[in-house]
């Protein structure tokens, strides 16, 4: 079995996969920077309450867009499963031709991403779209090759700096909204998040598709977070959650030579 395990600004999202079957997913607030005690007695303790003996766990393929929080957590896995993990990062195999102008700025978690998403469309221009801390869109061709994408705050993001900046303004529970019109100050916030970033996707996979591949629409994946609240939108091909961690995994694959099963 092998671990993946995606840190990220505001939580840690981990999944389990049991060859290619992805048999457990799970998530802790990272928030709080939590020692490497603290964070390998959470997996452990995850993976075990949920019924898989920890000792079943061969390898572990990491991602991290916290440097921080790296050296703890490579500890946790040595201290707590006696396993080095794998670290998606620079000069690790990808098959992905990356045109940056600086490949290192490159957010581990985009790429893995995009590994995904060119496993699940081989063949297929594709926009991904990361509703996280950041909102992300990532555009990659049918070639594999990854041209770069837009960053822009994401839903909770928008809702904290509206809430710390404004006096009056509060912080508030973020829904899907069916009319746009908000007929009290919670319930415009809640449109404007809502419908403010849903506008900014429609627009940049618009704006990316005429720019990079014209008359061959892409197919619009979907992932993070939020992801799912926009599914009655129907702006996308296909949403998947766990787009990073499967990425996580086909990386370590395509960096040893043998398969865990």
């Amino acid at each position: 079995m092998v671990l993946t395990v995606d840190i990220g600004n505001t939580s840690l999202l981990c999944g389990i996969y049991d060859g290619v079957e992805l048999v457990l997913q799970f998530r802790k607030s990272s928030t709080y920077r939590g020692s490497s005690d603290e964070v390998g007695t959470f997996l452990r303790s995850a993976i075990r309450e949920n019924d898989i003996p920890p000792e079943k766990i061969q390898a572990i393929s990491f991602c991290s867009v916290v440097p921080d929080r790296i050296h703890s957590f490579r500890n946790a896995c040595l201290k707590y499963f006696q396993l080095e993990p794998f670290e998606l990062g620079p000069g690790v195999k990808t098959g992905l031709q990356i045109r940056y102008r600086n490949p290192l700025e490159v957010g581990a978690d985009r790429i893995a991403g995009a590994l995904a998403a060119v496993n699940l469309f081989p063949g297929k221009n594709i926009i991904v779209v990361d509703f996280g801390t950041a909102t992300t869109l990532d555009a990659i061709n049918k070639d594999k090759v990854y041209y770069g994408g837009a960053i822009f705050p994401g839903l909770e993001t928008s809702m904290e700096s509206l809430s710390i900046k404004t006096a009056k303004l509060p912080s508030v529970e973020i829904l899907q909204r069916d009319h746009v019109t908000g007929r009290s100050t919670s319930g415009s916030i809640q449109s404007g998040l809502y419908f403010g970033q849903l506008g900014m996707v429609k627009e940049i996979t618009n704006q990316m598709t005429k720019e990079l591949f014209k008359s061959d629409a892409p197919v619009i994946l979907a992932t993070g977070g939020f992801s799912r609240l926009f599914v009655p939108e129907n702006i996308f091909h296909d949403v998947r959650t766990d787009l990073v961690l499967l990425g996580l995994r086909l990386a370590w694959e395509l960096n040893h030579e043998s398969k865990i099963n």
